[in-house]
């Protein structure tokens, strides 16, 4: 049984499940960026505030590419590097609480 929606060299669209864990070894590198900050916001909305990113052990592009991203990423409260130094290849995010619909209107 074949999809007629798909040719065979197209891979049909990834979904990524909002579990609060995001691993990055699945995805290019170079969607790194938008992944972190989408990512993220999808968590903060459904109130998952603590979201482990998995980038890799070492201090390779990576890892540097997440930590710029959630520096400027204004709800994440804090971040770190999860694990102890020889098995750091993981960073955990801490958000900000998602504003609440009775906020908006005051």
């Amino acid at each position: 049984m074949t999809n007629d929606s798909f040719k065979e060299d197209e891979h049909s669209p990834v979904e990524i499940p909002i579990d609060g864990i995001l691993d990055l070894h699945t995805f290019d590198p170079r969607d790194a960026k938008s992944l972190v900050r989408d990512y993220l916001t999808e968590c903060r909305a459904r109130g998952i505030l603590q979201v482990r990113i998995i980038h890799g052990k070492g201090t390779g592009a990576l890892r540097e590419t997440v930590h710029a991203t959630l520096e400027k990423i204004q709800f994440v409260r804090s971040f770190e590097l999860a694990g102890d130094r020889s098995g750091w290849g993981a960073t955990i995010a801490m958000l900000s609480a998602p504003i609440r619909e009775d906020e908006k209107s005051g």
